[in-house]
């Protein structure tokens, strides 16, 4: 049930995959937690403990459980494989020029903005005259 399928293909991404998820069902939990401690469910202190802490627990477990079954079932593990093999094709940006790009992006931003600005400031004056004249 628990087999790896294709044991070294895609390994990246399939951890990581199950890593981000499980990390997101534990922060269900927790938060489930809070909720369960702040509730009053059953008047004795111990069973409410243990209620506001199993749950939680229960859930983590058979939410990770599912995770780690799911990256290795064949048809998402194939999908995930190949994805990390697109990953791999990809021929990524210097760091030059993502500095260069991004200097572009700020100053033609900061542009349109003065551009908009002024746009509207005049725009402001024109209704002001056309509506309120003296």
């Amino acid at each position: 049930m628990f087999s790896i399928y294709k044991k070294g293909q895609g390994k990246i991404t399939r951890i990581s995959s199950a890593l981000g998820l499980i990390i997101v069902s534990g922060a269900g939990c927790y938060k489930l937690y809070d909720r369960l401690a702040g509730s009053s469910l059953v008047s004795d202190r111990k069973m409410q403990l243990l209620i506001s802490t199993m749950i939680p627990a229960a859930v983590f477990a058979i939410t990770s459980a599912l995770f780690l079954f799911l990256v290795n079932r064949p048809s998402v593990a194939d999908f995930m494989i190949s994805a990390e093999g697109e990953i791999k094709k990809v021929s990524w940006s210097s760091k030059k020029e993502i500095a260069v790009s991004t200097f572009i992006v700020i100053v033609v931003m900061a542009l349109m903005a003065t551009i908009l600005g002024l746009t509207d400031f005049i725009f402001g004056i024109i209704i002001d005259t056309i509506l309120m004249p003296k």
